[in-house]
Formats: structure tokens, sequence, C-alpha cells
């Protein structure tokens, strides 16, 4: 349920063999992970607890994601045939009609409705399915219009911790989360433009926008640079909003934040090679997940 991202990895693939390789491939495993992970993160940090009410959430987040991933297969197999990277997914290469993803998909959606229903409440459903309407009949779209459709796309990624607090009782407008969420929302757009970055000429190929046609690669570097910035001061103000108080969480933060800033600085430094947008790229996908790691780690430890 995270727009660009979509299950791409930064290295060509031909496709999972196998049925079970297909399964993967189109409700793009670990993406939708992704997404559960981030659930989880905004469910502890309401609550400081592990519980079956968390299983439940996340369970219900997870199958939602791979509902909303299989159906963007459907919808971008045309585009998907005609790049290297990407024809040997299920339905461009012939594994799978396309009218079973059809199915598989609205077969996800209902189970993940009712799980995340049941489990979390109307609200986190109304938010979960406000998220897929969004990747699938907004971004999806928006993004063969304009390079730049991964900016309004971030929204589907902030989303998911806010679903976890929901489901713990708190209120979708609150400080905390909206800080949460925006650390995501900020974190994609370099996380989807590395991604773009490094098979720009393919999306050329396939006729769809491209940051390449418009910037200069040492712009594009420069730029995507003041991105990784961007989502590393939003990872350090999540201190300001009281979610976690710990001068150890903070120095913690801090370390991850140069840590990034240094990983991704030839960037700035005239290496805007694919190989310098895949470092970068894996770089932001760790520090995210730590970041993650670090905050639910703290608010257990300080759960009364």
């Amino acid at each position: 349920m995270t727009p660009e991202a979509e299950g791409r990895t930064v290295r060509p693939t031909g496709g999972k063999t196998g049925w079970l390789g297909a399964l993967a491939d189109l409700t793009k495993v670990r993406i939708s992970l992704l997404a559960t992970l981030s659930t989880a993160t905004g469910y502890i940090l309401a609550t400081g607890r592990l519980n079956l009410q968390l299983v439940g959430a996340t369970a219900g987040i997870f199958i939602l994601a791979c509902a909303s991933s299989s159906l963007n297969h459907f919808q971008e197999s045309r585009y998907d045939a005609l790049m290297s990277r990407t024809r040997g997914r299920p339905i461009p290469s012939g594994r799978v009609a396309p009218y079973a993803v059809l199915l598989l998909s609205a077969v996800l959606f209902v189970a993940g409705s009712l799980a995340l229903l049941y489990s979390a409440g109307p609200m986190a459903l109304g938010l979960g399915l406000f998220a897929a309407a969004w990747y699938n009949g907004v971004y999806t779209y928006l993004k063969r219009v304009t390079a730049f459709a991964v900016i309004p796309g971030s929204l589907v990624g902030a989303i998911p911790p806010v679903v976890g607090w929901v489901a713990a009782g708190g209120s979708p407008i609150a400080p905390q989360i909206i800080a949460v969420a925006s650390f995501f929302f900020v974190w994609q757009v370099p996380h989807f433009w590395l991604l773009l970055l490094a098979f720009g000429k393919e999306y050329e190929a396939a006729g769809l926008p491209s940051l390449s046609r418009t910037f200069a690669p040492e712009q594009l570097g420069r730029i995507t640079y003041a991105w990784i910035a961007a989502t590393a001061a939003t990872g350090l103000l999540l201190l300001e909003f009281g979610i976690v108080r710990s001068a150890t969480l903070g120095l913690v933060l801090f370390l991850l934040a140069a840590w990034l800033l240094w990983s991704a600085r030839s960037l700035v430094r005239g290496g805007q090679g694919t190989r310098s947008f895949r470092r970068a790229f894996v770089a932001i996908n760790e520090y995210a997940l730590l970041v993650m790691a670090v905050l639910v780690a703290a608010r257990i430890s300080m759960a009364p």
C-alpha cells in the first residue's frame, strides 16, 4: 500500500517461478510488510504494548496492502510489458491471467476489510480503504501524467501508522501521530525518486514521465539529497512531539540521521550514476526501519 516502491526492487528481475512466486510478485510482499511494520509502530507508540489487537490490525493492513498491490499489477500490466525489468511479472509474462488477478484482489480486499473492521474498528477500516483508493485510483493514474506524482502519492505510506494509532484508541489528529505520519510522508519522496532514478530510461521507453527528462543528473542528485536531508530532519523532530522522551533516544536518532546523510553524500559529490542511486536507496530504507525499531523499543521500555 505504498506508491512507486510497488514491490519493485533495485535489481532487474524476470519474476519468481511457481504459483507461490507469482503470488509473492502480485502481492508485493516486501512492500506490504513495510506498511504492516509502520502500522505496528503506530499501535505500539500509542499503547507501549504487544497484544492480540495489534495482530489483528496489522494483519488487516497487510491483506489490504496485498490486495491493492495485486490490483496495481492488473492496472499496470501494459506498461510492465514494455520494460525489461518488469516484463517477467505474472501478467505480462503470461503466467497468470488478468481476470485471475482481479479475482485475487477482490478476495483480498474483502478479507482485509473484515479483519481490519473487527480488530480495529470502522475508523481504521476507513483509513485503510482510503489509502488503497488513493493508491489505485489516484496515484497509479497520476504517475502517467507527471513524474512528480510521487509527492501526492506519498500520502499512501503516511496512513498505515495512523491506522495503528487509531486501532489503539488514539485520535487520528493527535500531534504525535501526525508527526510520525509526516516522517513517513517525507521519507517516501526520496525513497521513490531514488528507485525511479535508477530506472529512469526504462520509464521513458515505456512512455511514462521520468525525472530524467526534466533535470540533469547533477540536479537530480542534489534535489534528491535535499529530500534525504529533510527526511533526517523530520526524524529528529519526532522528539519534539513527546512520543518518547529520552536523551538516549535523541542521541540514537541523531546518529542515524548523520549516518544517512553520510551514506548518500555521493549524490552531491558528482556521483549521480545508478550505483549511487541504489546505494542511497538501500540506506534510506534501512534508516526508516531503524527509526521504527528504536522508537518502538524506547516506547516499550518506558511503558508502565
